[in-house]
């Protein structure tokens, strides 16, 4: 769905002229539609950015831990510390950037880190499963509330808020080379998350967490060096999205450009809100999934597919108009349902906490039996 729907993003655009997600929209439903996509597609980025900076206080922290000497009231063990740290010597100034062609080598630097958290997580599969008791009904394919987990999906997945920003920054922007660069990026993400998530989920079952580093022990050196890894990957992710909510605001307070002071001045806001957030929240889980079913599936599944069938001049059994209408109903679906399940039964978050299989007297005093 993901890698269909962001050609056709593109289609659409290619169909009405356009070279933005936000012209697309205000050109297809009018100004309307364009406050209604303004506001998800600052929103998803915005608080991508904030689970982003959660992310490197849980996983930072307990690298230093790790470090001999590191006193348990060391300052470099604080999360709140970590944020601060990360956002003004890195994250910050890789936002500063106008060009997002910039980020390229970034961006390939996060993906071969990648690689190596997922191999760790596979060697951890095999070495360190065996040590966690499973939880009850582990292996049920799915239980009433799954309809989250698209929601945490899609937000892994998407990448329409800033399709036309990297559309535009191939040397050749043609359809046919983005379809290209779509399915490869596509199946390569599809790869490494089933993966991810299948070693994840063997190792830890019911209790794995939304942050699968914080299932790990302490002491647990390799998972260290992972988590190492996963906190650089995630401080190289934040700037992309920094540069789509600057670009949302740029649209649609400064008519689509920003001199070199406001460029500084709206980055260092947006950055400072984000820290803010991050330094009072620290739950990870109910992040991701409001974030994926109120953000991110609209613009997945639902405004470039209806954006396209009010622009498309094929007839009404066409493929790409069937496919768009399907789409479209499952983008309600999950929206609607996704919502409700995720009030109904939020995730519960033990961030900071050792698990109890981690403590040897416990291991062995455990059985299947236990509740998720």
């Amino acid at each position: 769905f993901t890698d269909y729907s962001i050609i056709l993003l593109i289609k659409a655009g290619n169909l009405s002229g356009t070279n933005s997600y936000q012209d697309l929209v205000r050109k297809t439903y009018g100004l309307v539609g364009y406050l209604i996509l303004s506001t998800l597609q600052f929103l998803y980025p915005f608080i991508a950015m904030i689970s982003y900076n959660i992310i490197t206080g849980d996983t930072l922290t307990k690298v230093f831990q790790r470090i001999p000497g590191v006193a348990p009231d060391n300052v470099f063990i604080d999360r709140h510390f970590i944020i601060l740290l990360t956002t003004i010597i890195f994250t910050l100034p890789i936002s500063l950037y106008r060009d997002i062609a910039k980020l390229g080598k970034v961006s390939l630097s996060s993906l071969i880190l990648t690689i190596v958290i997922l191999v760790i997580v596979m060697v951890r599969a095999v070495t360190f499963s065996p040590q966690v008791p499973k939880s009850e009904n582990a292996w049920i394919f799915a239980k009433s509330n799954a309809v989250q987990a698209v929601g945490v999906m899609s937000f892994a997945f998407i990448c329409n808020h800033n399709s036309f920003l990297i559309y535009g920054s191939l040397e050749e922007p043609t359809l046919k080379n983005w379809s290209r660069v779509t399915h490869v990026s596509v199946s390569v993400a599809v790869v490494i998350s089933v993966v991810f998530a299948a070693c994840g989920y063997m190792t830890f079952t019911g209790y794995t967490e939304g942050d699968i580093f914080e299932n790990y022990c302490r002491d647990d050196n390799l998972a260290t060096f992972g988590r190492f890894c996963y906190g650089v990957t995630v401080i190289l992710t934040f700037p992309l999205e920094c540069f789509v909510t600057r670009e949302v605001i740029a649209n649609v307070f400064f008519h689509g450009n920003l001199s070199t002071v406001f460029h500084v001045i709206v980055t260092v806001l947006i950055v400072a809100v984000v820290t803010g957030v991050s330094l009072a929240y620290d739950c990870l889980g109910i992040v991701l999934e409001l974030n994926g079913v109120l953000s991110a599936t609209p613009l997945v599944f639902i405004i470039p597919t209806a954006c396209y069938l009010r622009l498309s001049k094929e007839r009404w059994n066409h493929s790409d108009n069937l496919i768009s209408c399907l789409i479209l109903s499952v983008g309600v679906l999950v929206m609607t349902v996704g919502f409700v399940l995720t009030i109904l039964h939020p995730q519960e978050c033990s961030h900071g906490k050792e698990m109890f299989y981690c403590f040897s007297s416990n291991v062995s005093s455990h059985n299947i039996t236990l509740p998720p």
